[in-house]
């Protein structure tokens, strides 16, 4: 269920763990797990009043808000709780590493475990900040120079690319080509000011249709 309000908290199964239900901090953007921690109700009320994600610390027996002393936070995007209402998924926006051995996560390396999909998303946010920067010698930034037209045509091209290679039945061929078309597509959606979220929200919105 989503975590809105003090109701919503009430329905949590807060006896179970003395006071502490563990909090699994999740990616919004790309869905990786990056922490897991305690929340008592204040903790829980405080995350969803202040928009900053916090948690009781067992070892300090005290509220704490992931980020107030290094400044890489955790701003909330919105809380669930599972089925048997003892257990929290935040989804969160991280402001730098989320670890304390300064990585991305607290799972295995900087990249962390991760959903293989979500490497769209992390290419997404990539070339998100090759626009931005625009790097010398990088192919992403010579495409966001020569501009959207050209991004549109090469999306052409890539699109061309993959069919024929489907059509001729060439497995190999095909995971390349179609590889540059989604690569292509990503850069074209950043130069159209529009992103994959907006892409799934479309796709989710005729889910179920008759087709």
């Amino acid at each position: 269920m989503l975590i809105q309000n003090s109701r919503d908290i009430d329905l949590l199964e807060w006896q179970k763990m003395d006071g502490l239900i563990p909090a699994v901090v999740q990616d919004a953007f790309d869905g990786r797990v990056l922490m897991q921690a305690y929340m008592n109700r204040n903790a829980l009320a405080l995350s969803l009043e202040s928009g900053k994600v916090t948690f009781w610390s067992r070892s300090r027996q005290e509220l704490w808000t992931k980020g107030e002393t290094s400044g890489n936070t955790l701003e909330l995007v919105e809380i669930h709780g599972d089925c048997d209402g003892d257990c929290l998924l935040v989804m969160a926006a991280p402001a730098g590493p989320t670890c304390h051995r300064n990585t991305d996560t607290c799972f295995d390396n900087e990249r962390g475990v991760a959903p293989g999909l979500s490497f769209l998303a992390g290419l997404e946010r990539l070339i998100a900040q090759r626009e931005l920067d625009r790097p010398e010698g990088s192919y992403t930034t010579r495409l966001f120079d020569e501009g959207i037209k050209r991004i549109a045509q090469k999306v052409g091209e890539e699109g061309v690319e993959t069919a024929l290679a489907a059509v001729a039945g060439d497995r190999e061929e095909l995971i390349n080509e179609s590889a540059d078309l989604l690569y292509h597509l990503l850069v074209l959606l950043r130069a159209g000011e529009t992103d994959l979220i907006e892409i799934t929200q479309a796709l989710r919105s005729r889910h179920g249709d008759s087709n």
